[in-house]
């Protein structure tokens, strides 16, 4: 029996709503190619670094205690707390950290209101240079993964350790946020006129 127009266009229309769930983009900040010295300012798009330079193993970095958590370059806390404003709300932020100091992770909202923060667990986590001892805490290990997250959306975040800086490195830093998908208006219209065309040629 032929299905009906008016069913047809529920069917279509459940089938649509159910899949207008937002989909998760993921950009991984690897700080791979750039040169060892480089300030971060808005190099990468939809994003405004402040106090971030990139260090490159063997170079700029002590990659003995400060470890790349990947490839050979990181950023670390040029002259104050690292700050990332996103042009458009994320859903979520991490990063794999090494440090000296305690760290804190805030984020804002775009009203400035702070909507999530994280704490280190360690007060250092540095590795081993060459030599007799090594400076982490019991039971540390570099590039400790920090994260935050708000499903209203987050618009800026800081990363604090020393305030004057030098405290801490940062390495495969993880945005997410939600890619908009059509709007589930024009989707349904768009089934009913393809149901009621086909049904004209019945």
């Amino acid at each position: 029996m032929p299905i009906s127009t008016g069913r047809a266009v529920l069917v279509i229309t459940g089938v649509l709503l159910f899949n207008q769930a937002p989909a998760k983009a993921d950009v991984v900040l690897t700080f791979e190619g750039f040169s060892d010295g480089t300030g971060l300012t808005s190099q990468i798009p939809g994003m405004t670094f402040s106090n971030a330079t990139v260090l490159t193993a063997g170079i700029g970095l002590n990659e003995f205690e400060l470890p790349p958590h990947s490839g050979t370059n990181v950023v670390f806390d040029d002259g104050g707390p690292i700050a990332i404003s996103f042009a458009s709300p994320i859903l979520s932020f991490s990063g794999y950290f090494t440090y000296y100091t305690p760290l804190t992770v805030v984020a804002f909202d775009g009203s400035s209101n702070q909507v999530g923060s994280t704490t280190s667990a360690f007060s250092i986590n540095v590795g081993c240079d060459p030599g007799p001892f090594c400076l982490g805490d019991p039971g540390s290990s570099p590039n400790e993964l920090l994260s935050v997250s708000f499903a209203s959306g987050i618009s800026r975040i800081t990363i604090t350790g020393d305030l004057a800086g030098g405290s801490f490195v940062m390495d495969d830093a993880t945005v997410a946020s939600s890619v908009p998908e059509p709007s589930s208006i024009v989707l349904v219209l768009s089934a009913m006129a393809g149901v009621l065309a086909i049904r004209k040629k019945i």
